[in-house]
């Protein structure tokens, strides 16, 4: 078979982006296939939006507490055209650095259309029959929508439509409390709109439970209001909606936003046709990121796993690196972090508590660190949140992190957790002061605490001292 490509890569977005351009820059052929917009979910709809409208309703906060520490602060005035340009400014300004022009310079061949993939070895698109030994499916996912009675007769919103709202609404109502449903949450009530979250479960529910009743507490102090329920039925009009809970309560809201997760993106390329074995939610592949056709990867949210844009890049890396060097490689989640930009935010690395005593039981030891007693928090008067270690032995297996800028605090715990570093370092590592980051210093230390005035290291110590008396 005469190849037209070494490799073709069906998704634009953070997975496919990034290992098409780690092929292109080893010199391979590639073809870049996406059918949408370049840069994925991420920049036009995910984590550069929701982030830009965090920063807005931030700076709504700040001035809405008006008398701080001395300094009297106007009370805010929301201009939600403002709100909206920022956030499409912020789009804007990274679009560059995913557009077809970069891709291109590195080397891609771009095309924009919908892919199909036709055989083990070949793709169609544009009415072009591509061919290539190697090809890397991702094609990300979209939100997913519950069977709800009377939603499909209804105006909703997802993340996919959310942020291009061009009115404020008066009253959210999120169908939801995961990290989308919780973000999004915060920040229009912090902009001026009334917010009712229905979630069935516990919010936040893949995170710490304290850290997440930390944050929950937050919220209800600035007025969202949560209602425990599923909904089971959807009426109304544009303006006026209602959401029916199997506990019998009616919220009516100006807007609903759809936030109960996320749904892989796999039909219509030709997958099941070609025999490519799926799973509940996505394409099931193997640690190599393989699929169960040879020669062909699945990475990021379009195969079963964890759904996260750095989860994405880093599955990118590792495929590129596969077909360029033909050096096996596979993924490690013990060092899987996340974080959901909440304020206080809640990040994770590893194991939770609840997941490290499930696993290791009584082996396992949890060092908790309060905001409360670190003295950058304290001068800052941000002291709501903790920071929790999980020791086996004196191995960290996770961490989690609940505080203002929490997700910063992550990386120490990266290489403790591969072995590129130890508690024992993290805990004797000298760090400027005052900062939050002494909080993951003082827990470090904390473990190791016991072991270094021991008994053995008091009584040679004490032999020392008797040996200078001795001797001098």
């Amino acid at each position: 078979m005469k190849f037209t490509h070494d490799v073709i890569v069906i998704g634009g977005g953070a997975a496919g982006l990034t290992a098409a351009g780690g092929c292109a820059l080893f010199g391979l052929k590639v073809a870049l296939i996406e059918g949408n917009k370049m840069g994925g979910e991420c920049l036009n709809n995910g984590c550069v939006p929701s982030k830009a409208i965090i920063t807005a309703a931030k700076r709504a906060q700040e001035a809405r507490e008006e008398k701080r520490y001395g300094v009297q602060l106007a009370a805010p005035k929301v201009e939600w055209a403002g709100v909206h340009k920022h956030i499409h400014d912020a789009i804007a300004h990274i679009e560059p650095h995913d557009s077809v022009e970069t891709f291109e310079e590195m080397g891609c061949e771009v095309m924009l259309g919908r892919a199909t993939v036709t055989g083990k070895q070949t793709v169609e698109v544009g009415g072009r029959t591509l061919k290539a030994p190697r090809i890397v499916i991702a094609t990300g996912s979209e939100p997913f929508v519950p069977p709800i009675e009377g939603l499909d007769s209804v105006s909703y919103l997802t993340n996919e439509n959310l942020f291009e709202l061009t009115e404020q609404p008066k009253h959210l109502v999120i169908i939801g409390g995961g990290v989308i449903g919780m973000e999004m949450a915060q920040s229009f009530r912090r902009l001026g709109c009334e917010v009712t979250v229905i979630e069935p479960g516990t919010p936040m529910s893949r995170d710490d439970r304290e850290s997440v009743q930390v944050v929950v507490d937050v919220m209800k102090d600035e007025g969202v209001r949560f209602v425990a329920g599923k909904g089971m039925k959807v009426e109304g009009s544009e303006g006026s909606i209602s959401v029916h809970t199997d506990g019998g309560e009616t919220i009516t809201g100006s807007h609903l936003l759809i936030a109960v997760g996320r749904s892989a993106r796999v039909s219509g390329y030709g997958l099941e046709e070609l025999g490519m074995e799926l799973g509940r939610n996505g394409i099931k592949v193997d640690a190599r990121r393989r699929t169960s056709v040879k020669g062909i990867y699945a990475i990021g949210d379009c195969r079963e796993g964890p759904r996260l844009t750095h989860v994405s890049g880093y599955e990118g890396s590792n495929v590129a690196l596969e077909i360029t060097t033909g050096i096996p490689t596979k993924v490690d989640w013990k060092a899987l972090p996340w974080c959901t930009y909440t304020e206080p935010e809640v990040a994770q690395i590893g194991m939770t508590e609840e997941e490290a005593r499930k696993e290791f039981g009584d082996k396992i030891t949890v060092v908790k660190e309060a905001f409360a007693d670190n003295e950058r928090a304290i001068a800052e008067d941000s002291t709501k949140g903790h920071l929790k270690v999980m020791f086996k032995g004196k191995k960290v297996v996770g961490a989690s992190i609940c505080g203002k800028n929490a997700g910063e605090l992550l990386l120490p715990f990266t290489q403790a957790i591969t072995g590129k570093s130890s508690s024992f370092a993290l805990g004797s590592a000298i760090i400027s002061y005052p900062t939050r980051s002494e909080i993951s210093k003082a827990a470090a230390f904390s473990a190791w605490e016991p072991t270094v005035f021991g008994s053995l290291p008091k009584k040679y110590a004490g032999f020392v001292a008797k040996m200078r008396r001795t001797f001098s």
